[in-house]
């Protein structure tokens, strides 16, 4: 009988063009804007006409809590597809993942748009309704950890921050795109327009956009780190017993290569995971309350026209522009750990005075906070989140952990915080539970910001995590 082993030799660095770089940037940038621009278009569906489409026969803050369930589901198919897709963009490579979920996110999204509503099929149209979030949720989960792998792994370490502050760039992009086409309808439609053919309209154009960013992924070349990675052969990662023993061998032989080796097997899972958890805490929660709850809180609870919040959605997320390559920058130059640290604390010092001011401001006022909290607690945090998290883990596991921690993080804070923020508040009549969970969440991060190792120009090809 006859075993096969497999070797590993030394290769240097893979080397990618100018071109190669740009291809992926501009990859990253515009899946994460699709991601966001299809989870946006369904949030702000939710909080605005799904409670009276799907959910007509209750009252109207029951119908937003159900409208805001619907949302949240969509989290659990995450942290599923989390688990599976990024297993294998860890084992067979980040760009094969990248196609098939696109394509998941995009073909649902769409389908969401041609749904027939409750008065049409009664119950079913509900149930339709979570099933595409189910699909979506599901591709979902790998979408923006495999874009944000991909395009810190393509990037030269000085320009990290910066670089892969362009998959947060994107959700700035769909999260704009999205309201932008919601305030177009809100401004153009009446009510009964907008309830009976309106609301279909930004899911079914979205499909133009999918064809495109599949043919954009399709020609992308694999991330160089991937190549590089010494437990990679043919493509393909090795398996924990191929690894050990290739690393026996290279220590046989006397070759360097063995400590390399030994150090993805000597990795201690956990440490790393908590602390990006942590991290990912803040971005997470805070951006279910601003961007998804606190536009549905305003047009319902505080009886402003919807096109308020909305307007406060599109015009921070212009302002988001210059707030997140600036943070990247940032980043760069002093590193992660201050940067976190700061934003953490200005969300943590201004939750209570700026939610004061959406609750007792007028329009302007309300549009001002929203503002001042998307940049702060949400956009600026997530530019940070795109790089750091990268970096804290090693090649071997990356796509995995660092989508895992995401969708933990998502599911815990962005599709339960917009519930229970709507209970809260239903129960006590008040805006002070939304400040007081802006609170928790921020400093559930500044605390892990504390404990995290400054990740700045670390080696993306090493085998284990930074801690």
């Amino acid at each position: 009988m006859t075993t096969s082993t497999t070797t590993t030799e030394p290769t240097g660095p893979v080397r990618r063009t100018t071109r190669d770089l740009t291809r992926a940037a501009v990859s990253g940038w515009l899946g994460t804007a699709m991601e966001f621009m299809d989870f946006q278009l369904y949030s702000l569906a939710a909080a605005i006409v799904f409670n009276k489409i799907f959910f007509p026969d209750v009252s109207p803050a029951i119908g937003l809590i159900a409208a805001m369930a619907t949302y949240g589901v969509g989290y659990v198919a995450r942290l599923a597809g989390a688990v599976y897709f990024g297993r294998m963009g860890d084992r067979i490579g980040r760009k094969k993942v990248l196609v098939i979920t696109i394509v998941m996110m995009g073909v649902s999204t769409t389908l969401i748009g041609a749904l027939p509503t409750y008065a049409s099929i009664g119950i079913l149209a509900p149930v339709l309704l979570v099933l595409l979030r189910l699909v979506q949720g599901f591709g979902a989960g790998a979408e923006i950890a495999g874009a944000t792998v991909m395009l810190a792994e393509y990037a030269p370490p000085p320009r990290r921050g910066l670089i892969a502050s362009l998959v947060s760039l994107g959700t700035n992009s769909g999260t704009l795109a999205a309201s932008g086409l919601w305030a177009i309808l809100l401004a153009v439609l009446s009510e009964d327009q907008l309830l009976s053919w309106g609301w279909r309209l930004p899911f079914l154009l979205s499909f133009l956009l999918l064809i495109f960013a599949v043919w954009l992924r399709r020609s992308l070349k694999e991330s160089p780190v991937f190549e590089e990675r010494p437990d990679v052969v043919n493509g393909v990662a090795m398996t924990r017993d191929q690894l050990e023993d290739s690393a026996g061998r290279e220590r046989a032989v006397g070759r360097q290569d063995a400590g390399t080796l030994e150090a993805g097997l000597r990795q201690r899972k956990g440490k790393a995971f908590f602390v990006a958890l942590g991290l990912r805490f803040g971005q997470a929660g805070n951006s279910g309350l601003v961007q998804t709850f606190l536009v549905g809180y305003i047009a319902t609870n505080l009886d402003f026209e919807r096109s308020v919040p909305t307007d406060a959605i599109l015009y921070g997320s212009l302002l988001g522009f210059l707030t997140v390559p600036a943070v990247g920058m940032l980043g760069d130059r002093f590193g992660r750990r201050p940067m976190y640290l700061a934003l953490t604390l200005l969300t943590t010092v201004l939750a209570f005075p700026l939610l004061l001011l959406i609750a007792h401001g007028g329009a302007t006022a309300v549009m001002l906070g929203m503002i001042v909290a998307l940049n702060l607690g949400v956009l600026g945090l997530f530019s940070l989140e795109s790089v750091t998290m990268a970096e804290l883990f090693g090649s071997r596991t990356r796509f995995t952990q660092l989508a895992v921690a995401k969708e933990i993080g998502g599911v815990l804070a962005t599709a339960i915080g917009p519930v229970l923020a709507a209970t809260l508040t239903a129960v006590t009549d008040s805006w002070w539970p939304i400040a007081g969970m802006l609170v928790v969440y921020s400093l559930i991060t500044l605390v892990s910001a504390l404990l995290a190792p400054e990740t700045r120009g670390r080696d993306l090809v090493r085998l284990e995590d930074a801690l």
